[in-house]
């Protein structure tokens, strides 16, 4: 048997020092960050002990309808986010609607076919398997989504003008919004395309340092860490050029118009 790391608690908050050293840092330096660093640290403790609990239930009771429903907790918490990431956000049920349809069709393809074709869990659904990577997956994803679309809303919101004269002069509201879809999609892009060029030679992604911390073969930690990538990629590109499409389908209409009055006023 491997060699591993156990940590303790104590362990774990001694390296919580570091957060409130930057929270005092941001006090003196009148950054204004402290109360939300200390509120998003206690905040992950919170979340990832009561995960941590619900995890170990849901491993013991192995049910589909209970990891489907959990699942479904993550797409509306991620979808949720989403739409608070949004400096102007879609009125109606279209606001959280989109990002999360998108983000949880991209993923859902892309676990489903891991986990049937890569890993081969079986159930293939298993929750010990499933739900890890489906959490990976979709916290990416929204990245992402969440960039992309804040990046086509407010392009073009303050091109309003630049969009309604190519519409004018004859072009479909997918030639007059393209150059925003493309801006938008390489804004939801960019970020996993720089993980990817960084990984390796500047960085050792979390999931392959746990693997080697708990004893695993660096080999096998890196064709796991691969994988993981390609696939975080993979559901990514599909999620915002979903999301994107759905956004110009939403703020154009049949008539080749624009319909700003869908979106919603800046965020306070």
């Amino acid at each position: 048997m491997s060699d591993y790391l156990v940590l303790s608690y104590w362990d774990v908050a001694l390296a919580a020092v570091f957060l409130i050293l930057n929270a005092g840092l941001s006090l003196w330096l009148q950054l204004g960050l402290a109360r939300q660093m200390l509120v998003a640290g206690l905040r992950m403790v919170v979340q990832l002990l009561a995960v941590g609990l619900v995890l170990k239930a849901v491993f013991a009771v192995a049910s589909p309808l209970v990891t489907f429903g959990l699942a479904l907790v993550m797409v509306v918490f991620a979808g949720r986010e989403i739409w608070a990431r949004q400096e102007r956000r879609m009125r109606g049920p279209w606001g959280p609607g989109l990002g999360a349809g998108a983000m949880t069709l991209a993923a859902g393809v892309v676990i489903v076919f891991a986990l049937t074709q890569q890993i081969g869990a079986d159930p293939w659904w298993s929750p010990r398997y499933a739900l890890p990577l489906f959490g990976m997956i979709l916290g990416n994803t929204m990245t992402g989504v969440s960039l992309g679309l804040d990046t086509l809303s407010t392009g073009l919101w303050r091109e309003s003008a630049a969009v309604e004269a190519r519409l004018l002069l004859g072009a479909t509201r997918w030639e007059a919004t393209r150059p925003f879809a493309r801006r938008a999609m390489r804004s939801g892009m960019t970020p996993i395309i720089n993980s990817m060029a960084a990984t390796g030679v500047i960085s050792l992604p979390g999931m392959m340092t746990g693997q080697i911390l708990s004893g695993v073969d660096p080999g096998e930690a890196v064709k796991y860490q691969l994988l993981i990538i390609f696939l975080i990629a993979g559901a990514t590109g599909l999620g915002v050029v979903l999301s994107i499409t759905g956004g110009i389908w939403r703020l154009t209409d049949e008539r080749h118009r624009l319909r700003l009055d869908r979106l919603g006023g800046e965020r306070g």
